[in-house]
């Protein structure tokens, strides 16, 4: 009885040290990225399940995935490190610890699923604030290559000053390769105190070799809506990805705009990489009619709509300009338009990413991600793997644009359709 009652202890603190998720509680939060803009992000809390006796429910002993034989070989293999390993100060208990974590959700093989340290959620929640010290630009990574790859270089930035370009691919940082690294690895490369260097070494398209540049880091601000009256009347509102402040920036704008008695509307959602949900959903109701904006479902096919209000749907011409990397929360958006007929898509093809992940912070500080939802347009579209194909295929010229110009074909065109629409 006494082996038993100690084989059950050891179960629950290794479930409680590996899984991390026991109770949990009825707190929300928002946690977004402005450097890993993946998508559609929400949020849950849980407490960590350390010191507390955790009495799984409903599951057998067969479905534990950390019986007395994990926890036993757990416990060798670290003994042996520990007898038996030459380079003795190489040992990090708690690396170890972060490692099996880490290896949990790399075993989904979900490009999404991740496992944060104590000091990447507080990086999470610092970037939330949109103020961090870096390069001033987003990052994601490009699964083709698995290289980190820029989609979006902030105005009067570090990352523009050293002329760094959207589509650039960064092969290393400071010498170190970071083929293998995940994207929150390689932004934490990146970052570094205010008026330090850091080197990259750049890919480029149309660039036959790798070239290194150096970037100055700096404080920078996230700009997440930019906007401004173009000729004909004819508003244009950059929104560059959807965090906490971005639905009043949206609003600010989109009044200011009105105020001058703007007769047609450009929504700029290249590069845009997604954000928090309830963001999205804040602004799709400024300008959408009454009805459902987007609806997810779960792995049970758990259903939940959410809908428009529908009191100041957009009266004026609208296009929306997209890329390759509009993606999640500005596919929603774009999706929602098209399918109200409210506008047009001008660009080229957007990433198609249609999976909604959830943020879960644990009480010890760290947290992880997970996908736990498809979302679905108006019309019941799941766009994940496809993407939205544009009404007018412009594809973008970058010549054009990075001469000394700096011509935007995509966003001429979209000028010219409104022009026509409002004339």
């Amino acid at each position: 009885m006494e082996d038993k009652i100690k084989s059950e202890k050891k179960r629950s603190l290794f479930i409680g040290m590996a899984i991390g998720m026991a109770i949990m509680l009825a707190i929300s939060i928002t946690v977004v990225s402005v450097y890993y803009i993946t998508g559609l992000i929400r949020s849950s809390l849980f407490s960590l399940g350390g010191g507390i006796n955790i009495t799984p429910g409903n599951v057998s002993s067969d479905e534990y995935l950390v019986d007395d034989t994990v926890a036993d070989k757990a416990e060798f293999i670290y003994q042996q490190i520990l007898d038996n390993f030459l380079f003795e100060e190489n040992i990090d208990p708690e690396l170890m610890r972060e490692n099996i974590y880490k290896s949990m959700l790399l075993s989904l093989d979900d490009p999404y699923a991740e496992y944060y340290t104590v000091e990447d959620m507080n990086e999470l929640f610092m970037s939330s604030e949109g103020i961090y010290y870096g390069i001033g630009s987003y990052v994601s990574m490009d699964e083709e290559t698995g290289y980190p790859q820029l989609t979006g270089v902030f105005p009067d930035s570090p990352a523009s000053r050293a002329d760094l370009r959207d589509g650039d691919y960064i092969i290393k940082v400071d010498g170190e390769e970071v083929t293998g690294l995940n994207l929150t690895e390689v932004v934490n490369l990146i970052r570094g105190p205010e008026g330090t260097d850091v080197v990259l070494t750049i890919k480029r398209n149309n660039v036959a070799d790798f070239f290194d540049v150096t970037v100055v880091r700096g404080k920078v601000t996230t700009p997440t809506v930019t906007y401004e009256m173009k000729e004909d009347s004819i508003g244009y509102i950059k929104i560059t990805e959807f965090d906490e402040v971005t639905s009043q920036q949206f609003k600010e704008a989109y009044g200011a705009l009105n105020a001058e008695n703007m007769k047609g509307l450009i929504i700029d959602l290249r590069s845009n990489g997604g954000g928090n949900l309830d963001t999205v959903l804040e602004i799709c109701e400024q300008i959408l009619p009454e009805g459902i904006i987007t609806y997810t479902e779960d792995k049970y096919g758990n259903r939940e709509d959410y809908v428009s209000r529908g009191k100041t749907p957009i009266e004026i011409p609208l296009a929306v300009l997209t890329n390759g990397y509009t993606a999640s929360a500005s596919e929603l958006m774009s999706g929602a338009i098209r399918d109200y007929d409210l506008g047009v898509l001008i660009g080229t093809n957007t990433f198609g990413k249609g999976i909604v992940q959830s943020i879960y912070p644990f009480s010890d500080g760290s947290g992880m991600k997970i996908t736990t939802s498809r979302y679905f347009t108006p019309s019941g579209v799941c766009i994940h793997g496809e993407g939205l194909a544009p009404d007018y295929e412009v594809e973008f010229d970058s010549d054009a644009y990075y001469a000394e110009e700096s011509f935007d074909n995509q966003l001429d065109f979209a000028l010219n359709y409104i022009k026509d629409k409002i004339n």
